[in-house]
């Protein structure tokens, strides 16, 4: 048996270090109603649809403010009751979606719900482990800085029909057969037809929920200040501020539990913690290791380098973007880059499109079925679903969660009985 005084020794000392570095608990911190008020109508005003548990999260990763969900409820019944008294549940049509593992696929699609803005946003999501892969805005350059820093990539990527994606398309399908001369003339990516890109649909809606109402309020203060001109070319100097927002909302939800879902057939738990860690979860991960070299070609064909707004940013010390900087950076860099501007010599502009982009030739879709209204979208055995091989994987998984039962084990354990599982029909 353990040495219980010595385990008891080491346990406080750590105590005293998380403390001294003031990393207090919930009940340390000993927050009330009064003692958030000033913080809870702050984050108010930038996300005026948060509920108890988004909030509860927003305080957490914004304000490191460690808040029990009790206290924010009790806030809310006293400071918000109004608010409470227009929240109704909202009439959902439940859809299926079915995923093999972690990295079976990424799932991408297009938002254009801020087009009076001059923005498009476009985001890719893991659908197993519910990871928001890249932040909603750049396609193809934001997918392949994505699976760079992982240093692996999924199967197969789906989006809607568009060639908006046909970037994501050709470089995904070019990195496969890299990896694997087999797949030479098969696209590694699926068009969703019929409103069957299910995940980032689902994203989309908590994004327009959670985040947008307050971010739409400064863009509006911004255009209504005569400071925002969404047809002004020069408007891409904005993408810095959203950039790191929606960096920021990303980190959040990848690291906050989902509220359980008992229709959910797949793990509960945090996004990056199961996508991390699929056989903690008793999941198979399905990631192809990236080869050296294999990104340097995508970006030589694909991708060019050094954005002027890049080195503006930089020219001014890269500041600090966040809600109350926002417009102050947007105006000192519209400014550097206006200058710039009225130093150039007069250029004659063709009508050649330079962002087209045409999807690869002499290639066809991967195999599909559908069976009884249930279909399987992703890569994994060509495209035709696990096989044996994998349900073995599978199994062993499970038989290595399961407790052993041998008297050794339960030696020395003071019980009259011992559950070791339990099951609710």
């Amino acid at each position: 048996m353990p040495n219980q005084n010595k385990l008891s020794r080491k346990l406080t000392k750590f105590v005293k270090i998380r403390i001294g570095m003031g990393l207090l608990h919930t009940r340390q911190q000993s927050h009330t109603i009064e003692s958030i008020r000033d913080t809870m109508m702050s984050l108010r005003e930038t996300y005026p649809n948060a509920g108890a548990q988004e909030m509860v999260s927003l305080l957490f990763h914004e304000r490191a403010m460690s808040v029990s969900r009790n206290i924010v409820i009790a806030y809310f019944a006293n400071y918000e009751a109004d608010l409470v008294h227009q929240c109704k549940a909202c009439r959902l049509q439940r859809k299926r979606f079915w995923a093999a593992g972690v990295n079976d696929l990424f799932a991408v699609d297009q938002h254009n719900k801020w087009l009076r803005f001059g923005l498009a946003l476009h985001t890719g999501i893991e659908p197993f482990s519910g990871c928001i892969m890249w932040n909603p805005q750049l396609i193809l350059t934001y997918y392949l800085e994505t699976i760079e820093e992982l240093g692996h990539m999924p199967m197969v990527t789906q989006s809607d029909p568009g060639s908006e994606n046909f970037g994501i398309t050709n470089s995904h399908t070019m990195l496969r057969q890299w990896h694997d001369p087999m797949l030479e003339g098969t696209l590694q990516h699926r068009w969703m037809h019929m409103k069957k890109n299910v995940m980032p649909e689902i994203t989309w809606s908590q994004l327009r929920h959670r985040f947008t109402p307050g971010f739409e309020t400064y863009l509006d203060h911004g255009v209504e200040s005569g400071w925002y001109d969404c047809d002004n070319t020069l408007q891409r100097c904005m993408d810095h501020f959203l950039h790191s927002i929606l960096d920021g909302y990303k980190d959040r939800i990848n690291n906050t539990m989902k509220r359980r879902d008992r229709n959910k057939v797949l793990p509960h738990g945090v996004p990056n913690l199961i996508y991390n860690s699929a056989d903690n979860f008793g999941a198979l991960d399905f990631k192809i290791i990236l080869q050296p070299g294999a990104i340097d070609h995508i970006l030589s064909t694909y991708i060019e380098f050094g954005h002027f707004v890049q080195g503006c940013y930089d020219e001014l010390g890269h500041p600090l973007v966040n809600c109350q900087s926002a417009w102050t950076v947007y105006l000192d860099l519209h400014h550097v880059i206006s200058q710039l501007y009225e130093q150039l010599p007069p250029m004659v502009l063709t009508d050649k499109d330079d962002d087209s982009l045409l999807l690869l030739e002499n290639h066809k879709d991967l195999p599909f079925h559908e069976d009884d209204g249930a279909y399987y979208m992703g890569g994994v055995g060509g495209g035709l679903d696990l096989d044996e091989s994998h349900l073995r994987q599978l199994d062993a998984l499970i038989q290595e969660d399961e407790p052993s039962l041998a008297e050794d084990n339960l030696e020395g354990l003071n019980h009259a009985g011992l559950v070791v599982w339990e099951f609710f029909g």
